[in-house]
């Protein structure tokens, strides 16, 4: 599958290099840095792919895309709270792949400059250079983490339900069952929040909201 994959997505205009285990990306990284995206397969010989993510997200905020087997819902939650952007389970057609894959890239381009700034109580976030910051230094988030900050800091006091944060940084329509947006909020909130009161709190059956003002810089 890794050829076929391989050159269906140079055949769409992608540059590709393959490999097995971290290994092979530790080299890639070594030779021409981080790559745009990657995609991770869970079932790796070797060191499988939650290992992988674990170790790439200790130094690195590269997009990840897994590969998850159709039905292991454990799998695609861990996935996601070792720091997964998004999952898609196999069988899958490749064009859905590559549709996955531009969605994943559009959302972590920068935006022009703009220098849009808001404040949430210490909390500093940028839009533009898709960064938080607080006083002690930088906030560390996967883009799929920054997506989520950015929906709800442009909309405090708002109750975003989970369609509607899926839509807005995946692309796509939620699966049943589909607990991306809860583990990504959770993983969201253990970076963001420093003990006090909760900055995003759970609506009960509604969603998600962000429970203070947010102010421009």
């Amino acid at each position: 599958m890794r050829s076929l994959l391989r050159d269906y997505l140079q055949r769409q205009g992608f540059r590709v290099d393959v490999g097995d285990g971290s290994a092979a990306l530790d080299r890639f990284r070594a030779t021409y840095g981080d790559p745009d995206l990657i995609v991770l397969d869970l079932m790796l010989p070797g060191e499988d792919g939650l290992s992988i993510c674990r170790r790439l997200r200790a130094t690195s905020r590269v997009p990840v895309l897994m590969l998850t087997a159709k039905g292991e819902d454990i799998d695609r939650i861990v996935g996601l709270e070792m720091g997964a952007d998004d999952y898609l389970p196999k069988p899958f057609n490749p064009r859905e792949l590559v549709a996955r894959i531009r969605a994943i890239l559009r959302r972590a381009e920068p935006p022009p400059v703009t220098h849009r700034r808001l404040a949430i109580g210490d909390l500093v976030v940028d839009l533009d250079a898709r960064s938080a910051t607080r006083a002690h230094g930088p906030v560390e988030l996967t883009s799929a983490e920054f997506d989520l900050l950015e929906c709800f800091v442009t909309r405090p006091g708002r109750v975003l339900s989970r369609e509607q944060l899926m839509d807005w940084t995946r692309g796509r329509r939620a699966e049943p069952l589909d607990r991306t947006i809860d583990v990504q909020v959770s993983r969201l909130r253990k970076k963001i929040e420093n003990g006090g009161d909760p900055l995003i709190k759970t609506m009960r059956n509604a969603g998600y909201l962000l429970a203070v003002p947010t102010k421009e810089l």
